[in-house]
């Protein structure tokens, strides 16, 4: 069976579902959309959409916390290494 009869076939049971079958869809749906492959770390490393989500997270609450640093003081910083 291919993919556009995969698809037929679960839209047949969408349209006819109660509400408990479509929330089992709908976690299923979501699990594999934060298990995606959504960008490369610069060594190549892949990373899913739940890792960089977690990432940004992370990112956003050093910046909350004062956890940065200028361009400038970057490039001191960097020509000391």
């Amino acid at each position: 069976m291919g993919a556009l009869e995969v698809r037929d076939s679960v839209l047949e049971y969408i349209n006819t579902a109660d509400e408990r079958l479509l929330k089992v869809v709908k976690a299923v749906i979501e699990s594999y959309q934060e298990e995606e492959i959504v960008t490369f770390s610069v060594d190549g490393k892949a990373i899913t959409r739940m890792a960089y989500k977690t990432e940004l997270a992370s990112a956003k609450l050093e910046i909350k916390n004062g956890e940065i640093i200028s361009q400038d003081d970057l490039e001191k910083e960097a020509g000391n290494w």
